[in-house]
């Protein structure tokens, strides 16, 4: 354990250099500035509407054995689908494990649940009604953590993966031949049975510009009950705890690219992806994105790593052979501004400034700031470490952040930002488990773009301290606003209605390429009044979830939109636009077909 304690303090000694000075000069709140702001018993931009919502979502960690496994930790995320197609986003939760056994050593998993959303932030548990209820052959369930919905086989029916420890489910929409829809278990036909050891986080995306939606698999550390060591506590008179991720090796990604035919082909090790290294550096993966960051009509893959650096895989693929190449470090995006690789969970992209350039954000461990990493313009793609200069380290660096998402909370038209926060460790000497989630608002700041913690006008929730992990952001009752929910460990997941006030209008966008093709990688560009509003379709996002695919701009008090175009990654034609589209409501925008549907 010395090596840990020394990286602790050497973190200590840098943050309380950027206390004093800075990267630019100017002062940083330190490392012991408090996290907590005075509650709110009033109204906010969010309401929590669970308790009357009908939604029982818990994902269970199995704790309670006394393992103090590093499984425990990780908690689950969440999907938003329309699975039945009748316009209403409905919840998927991924809802963990147990240890079971006379020595606590068998690892069980607790089956998932879908809610059907009713309107009006109703749910109903349909969970057994659309088969959801067994894996196929009789397997047993395994601990699972994430969800990723996309339609991979191109039928007009969203599916469904589930992540975990030791492998992952694909789930099927099919009709149920009574005008319903079933889901049916087509893991091992698809060819994603194995090798899979702890996936994370899954990421759909079109990588090769064939219209299909291929699959990155995120996998995490080798623990298992053979490889358990005993840690001691972070206290003196805490005989043992959670053990850090650097007692562990990581164990190599996974890169599947669609065949076409419902099946799958393992293409990690001739991609380019990190396999077969000597070192063993393959990356403890925990989020992951898909988005076209270099502007040339291929998305890229960006891997968010557990205290190694994180990847950014430039695609160089062509229509049915994925390639890529590995330029996190040498593009400034693989680590901090001290040159130290971060406990690395959350991501999520988007245009803090109005500039049209890609931000990336990444949530990380206690002792080290968020990091946002901002694409500098001119010729060439080099990320600056951005975080200081839009303030967001003015919360300090005592949070553990998990999930996040950029979202236009007031529908201004700038791009607010969620975190949800919880420590790993049950016995931390500095802070508690449960932490309260993070709302900042994008703010202006003289003629530049300053993000600062609002928590306190989000409403009661953002109050109140949880163990929180994966985020969604989904309009779910269609009115224009993002809502969210929160995932937990051993509580119930959070749904959270926006209440903003109306004033500020809005325009919402979902993409239909040609043939169904997939079009996350796909940039969209809206003019209104004297801006240009840039927005990404990205895979993965936030941390073990998927969220709502459709894309909304908020608008402020315009009452009208100029053009709105179009970049998508494949397909006929390429670059698209639509004139003075009607606000405040949802559009379908056909590839290729010059029409919108509302």
């Amino acid at each position: 354990m010395l090596h840990l304690h020394m990286r602790y303090w050497q973190r200590l000694l840098v943050l309380m250099i950027l206390s004093q000075s800075g990267c630019t000069g100017k002062s940083v709140t330190p490392t012991s500035a408090p996290q907590e702001q005075a509650a709110t018993s009033g109204p906010g931009l969010f309401r929590d509407m669970t308790d009357d919502s009908g939604l029982s979502a818990v994902f269970r960690n199995g704790e309670d054995a006394d393992r103090y496994s590093i499984l425990e930790v990780m908690g689950g995320g969440c999907a938003a689908i329309d699975y039945d197609g009748d316009g209403l986003l409905d919840l998927f939760f991924p809802c963990g494990g147990y240890f079971d056994g006379p020595d606590k050593k068998q690892i069980c998993g607790t089956a998932p649940k879908l809610f059907r959303n009713l309107g009006g932030f109703q749910f109903r548990d349909v969970t057994a009604e659309v088969g959801l209820t067994a894996l196929a052959d009789g397997q047993p369930w395994f601990y699972s953590h994430g969800a990723a919905a996309c339609d991979y086989d191109r039928d007009g029916r969203t599916d469904l993966l589930m992540t975990g420890y030791g492998r992952v489910a694909l789930w099927h929409n099919e009709s149920d031949g009574a005008g319903g829809r079933r889901f049916r278990e087509v893991t091992k036909e698809a060819g994603l049975l194995g090798p899979h050891f702890w996936a994370t986080t899954a990421a759909w995306g079109d990588l090769d510009g064939d219209g299909l939606p291929d699959l990155y698999v995120c996998h995490y550390l080798d623990w298992s009950n053979e490889n358990d060591p005993t840690c001691p506590g972070y206290r003196t008179n805490i005989v043992r705890d959670v053990c850090p991720p650097r007692q562990f090796n990581s164990r190599p990604h996974l890169l599947y690219r669609n065949r076409g035919n419902g099946t799958f082909e393992n293409a990690t090790a001739t991609s380019g992806i990190r396999a077969d290294r000597p070192d063993g550096k393959y990356g403890k993966g925990l989020g992951c994105l898909i988005a076209d960051l270099d502007g040339d009509g291929k998305p890229e893959i960006y891997v968010c790593n557990d205290g190694e650096d994180n990847f950014l895989y430039l695609n160089r693929s062509v229509p049915g052979k994925l390639k890529f190449e590995e330029r996190g470090l040498e593009l400034g995006i693989a680590r901090d501004s001290a040159g130290m690789a971060n406990g690395s969970m959350g991501v999520d992209v988007g245009d803090v400034d109005g500039t049209g350039r890609p931000a990336i954000w990444v949530t990380n461990y206690e002792n080290e700031f968020h990091a946002l990493y901002h694409l500098r313009s001119g010729k060439g793609m080099f990320f600056d470490y951005a975080s200081q200069r839009y303030g967001l380290t003015a919360i300090g660096s005592r949070f553990v952040g998990f999930g996040t998402a950029f979202v236009d909370a007031d529908l201004d038209g700038w791009e607010d930002i969620v975190i949800a926060n919880g420590h790993v460790v049950r016995h931390s000497p500095t802070n508690s488990i449960r932490q309260r989630p993070i709302l900042f608002r994008n703010v202006p700041l003289g003629d530049r773009r300053q993000f600062t913690d609002v928590a306190i006008e989000g409403g009661p929730f953002f109050a109140e301290p949880r163990v929180g992990r994966g985020v969604v952001v989904a309009d779910l009752d269609n009115d224009g606003r993002p809502d969210l929910v929160y995932c937990h460990i051993n509580e119930t997941a959070r749904v959270l209605k926006n209440e903003s006030l109306r004033d500020n209008h809005w325009l919402g966008v979902e993409l239909a390429g040609q043939d169904r093709r997939d079009p996350t990688g796909a940039k969209l560009s809206l003019v209104v009044g004297q801006r240009t509003l840039v927005r990404l379709l990205a895979g993965g996002r936030s941390y073990l979830s998927s969220s709502d695919p459709r894309r909304l701009f908020g608008l402020a008090t315009n009452q009208q939109v100029g053009r709105l175009t179009v970049e998508w990654p494949s397909g006929t034609p390429r670059k698209e636009w639509w004139d003075s589209l009607p606000i405040d409501r949802y559009h379908t925008l056909l590839q290729g077909s010059g029409r919108a549907v509302e």
